[in-house]
């Protein structure tokens, strides 16, 4: 709508009568509220490309002059024309959507290009450098770039494949934490929280398409500043989706907030698609403060209904007498009775020496057992059933759940005798518990100075970033959904100092998995520099700049000391890891990880082959990221590598299919062709189990459309 305001104010310049006219009709439209949460989708978006080659047709902005703190004329300007004049390359712009033609030449250096977000792209990669110890594993990847972009990109390689994604985004203090259209977003801007939904709102229809909607969890972490309306906005998001919010306490010493209470906590949304669930798994220590006590004990249940269709009435037939006696042993069965339908169930006789126990409850009402009395006899045989202290026809009578009963056939409980009324005894020494907590955590593990600020000094001595996550906070928070997938893929698109990644490398040595993590962030300065640099006659694109980015200088360093175990000094990284399993930092992990930057490819640069050496990593992240990539068009026509291969020239098919039939692994077939009766026939003879892809068609038309706009 602010949109609209300025298109309106724009008419009113040319036509008063008309500016008016339009106006009163918005009014009304606008006092006529939908349902739910209502915002204003800001559009467009836009993004600053430093370093990106100025081409004709591009929309620029004019930089300031270097050395200036000005913020510069900020009006988008299209390329007409790119030429020499003095030596130097200079663009013909012409002013983008004027109502008036405006033109300027302007030095190529001194632009600048912008991509909005209604606009399509057609990514590709560039590796930035890479570290592997990990053997045949999977690559984690580090992709900088604008994340909306870079969601995009993996439309094309991991649509529907994401078992998780994780999110740490803006919390949009008020603070410069994050900039919305190249502009810090201030406390007072009055659109300040509609800027915020609309730039998350565009970012998880994206993640939407990535989750694998049959079993995938999204985690989003948030303050109080806007936590309702994330929580509004995941739900229209995500109308199939299951949402849970936890409460996290991750600074006990309590931040403060002026004439409030301290904050102590921060808030995690958990979306499920599908079938996904916190899955029970046997959790630290630190964790017993929210464990129930008997998890750790074989947990023996009332065999009498409580609960929901508690009454005799709801089931007939589940009222029943058992018959029991006591021996100098103790209490033991003699019985179980058939199913009573009379009003006189106190006149049935106890055989000789025996009580009946009725189902009756504590307020004298007739209930019922659990189960059925051919079910009750069959669990008293193997010992699932147990009497309490003898108490005659008021002695209790427990169970074990079904879920109980595999523990003990599973061995995770030993027996090691029998009781008098043949209920099992069993060890409980050695079980772990494994359990699901409440939604309010109280974990020593996940204070945000100890495992996260502390932490992150110890792998990059004297880098700071503001408010990196624990590392044991992320690690549990996803262990929930992945203990039981050792190849999960997991997403972090607002990846920061990579907290994410180190976590999955953390679950991976613990049990073994091949699980692989996508990191994406941008090279964005910390505002507090940005001053310095320009002082320094320096622009974003100047490599000066550059090395200074969160990327560059926080996150790639991060994950490279976490993997080998050194800082970016090449010293030795002090201090263990703590809590779920204790090692020397220093040990590293065995991983791999590939750094890439995010480029914009031409579509007739892609179709023409000219744009190979950028697809390419997309081709093998699409396989799995996994083995040997084919970095540049094979002279024969046709290359096999480990999970994929390649066919450029269809003459070369024979061989090529002879080759992926003698290899297995192979996920993909990549054929380049625009003859699509060729490409099925191709495709035909492939093995079973190998997709065929069409390049460049699949590629193009993934970017068509105008995804998550």
């Amino acid at each position: 709508m602010s949109r609209l305001t300025d298109l309106i104010a724009q008419a009113k310049a040319k036509d008063a009568t008309l500016g008016n006219e339009l106006e009163r009709e918005f009014r009304a439209l606008a006092n006529r509220r939908a349902f739910g949460l209502n915002f204003e989708r800001h559009a467009p978006e836009s993004v600053e490309l430093p370093g990106r080659p100025i081409r004709k047709g591009d929309k620029v902005r004019v930089l300031p002059p270097r050395g200036s703190l000005d913020k510069g004329d900020q009006r988008l300007w299209k390329v007409n024309r790119i030429h020499k004049q003095n030596t130097k390359r200079v663009a013909d712009l012409l002013l983008h959507e004027a109502t008036e033609p405006e033109v300027q030449t302007v030095a190529v250096e001194d632009l600048v290009v912008v991509a909005e977000m209604r606009d399509y792209i057609y990514p590709g990669l560039v590796s930035t450098g890479k570290v592997e110890r990990g053997g045949n594993k999977p690559h984690h990847t580090v992709i900088n770039g604008e994340n909306f972009h870079a969601l995009e990109a993996l439309t094309y390689t991991h649509r529907g494949k994401i078992d998780v994604i994780y999110i740490d985004p803006p919390y949009n203090t008020g603070a410069k934490d994050w900039k919305y259209n190249n502009d810090y977003v201030e406390g007072d801007d009055l659109y300040r929280h509609s800027k915020w939904l609309a730039f998350m709102e565009r970012r998880l229809k994206l993640a939407a398409q990535l989750l694998n909607p049959q079993n995938s969890t999204l985690i989003v972490s948030i303050d109080e500043k806007e936590y309702l309306r994330l929580g509004l906005l995941l739900e229209q998001v995500f109308p199939q989706g299951r949402v849970q919010m936890v409460s996290t306490i991750i600074n006990p010493k309590g931040a403060s907030r002026g004439a409030a209470f301290g904050r102590t906590d921060e808030y995690l949304f958990f979306v499920w698609l599908g079938e996904a669930s916190p899955i029970p798994g046997p959790l630290g220590n630190e964790w017993k403060i929210v464990q129930d006590k008997r998890a750790g004990k074989l947990r023996w249940a009332e065999a009498l209904r409580s609960g929901s269709d508690p009454l005799r009435t709801d089931s007939p037939k589940q009222f029943y007498p058992v018959f029991v006696r006591n021996s100098d042993d103790g209490p033991e069965f003699h019985s179980v009775g058939e199913p009573f339908f009379g009003d006189d169930w106190q006149e049935v006789p106890a055989p000789e020496g025996c009580v009946a126990i009725w189902p009756i409850r504590s307020n004298g009402e007739e209930g019922r057992w659990q189960n059925s009395s051919a079910g009750l006899r069959t669990l008293i045989e193997k010992g699932y059933v147990k009497l309490g202290r003898w108490r005659g026809a008021s002695t209790s009578i427990t169970y074990l759940f079904r879920g109980e009963q595999k523990k003990v056939e599973a061995g995770m409980f030993p027996i090691i005798g029998r009781r008098s009324d043949n209920s099992i005894i069993v060890d409980d020494a050695a079980y772990k518990p494994t359990f699901v907590p409440g939604t309010q955590w109280r974990i020593s593990s996940h204070n945000a100075e100890q495992g996260g600020t502390n932490l992150q000094k110890a792998f990059i001595p004297s880098r700071k970033f503001p408010f990196p996550k624990s590392l044991y906070a992320v690690e549990d928070a996803v262990r929930f959904f992945v203990s039981d997938k050792p190849n999960a893929i997991i997403l972090d698109f607002f990846s920061g100092s990579g907290t994410t990644a180190h976590a999955i490398m953390r679950l991976n040595r613990q049990d073994g998995g091949r699980r692989q993590c996508i990191s994406v962030t941008n090279n964005e300065v910390a505002a507090d520099e940005h001053k310095a640099l320009r002082q320094k006659n320096l622009r974003p694109g100047d490599p000066e700049w550059e090395q200074w980015g969160i990327c560059d200088y926080i996150t790639k360093p991060r994950i490279k000391a976490a993997i080998t175990g050194q800082t970016p000094s090449g010293e030795t990284i002090k201090g263990d890891y703590k809590f779920t399993d204790e090692f020397p930092m220093a040990d590293g992990f065995e991983e791999n990880a590939e750094f890439f930057t995010l480029t914009y490819e031409t579509p007739v640069s892609v179709s023409h082959n000219r744009a190979f050496a950028r697809v390419a990593p997309l081709l093998w992240m699409k396989a799995g990221s996994e083995g040997r990539r084919i970095d540049s068009l094979p002279d024969v026509g046709w290359d096999v590598a480990d999970t994929y291969g390649l066919l450029t020239d269809l003459d070369a098919a024979a061989p090529y299919i002879e080759a992926i039939e003698a290899k297995s692994g192979i996920r993909i077939a990549y054929i380049v062709t625009d003859d699509d009766r060729r490409f099925q026939s191709v495709a035909q003879g492939l093995p079973e189990g190998v997709e065929a892809v069409r390049l460049y068609e699949s590629y193009l038309t993934n970017f068509r459309f105008s995804m998550g706009r």
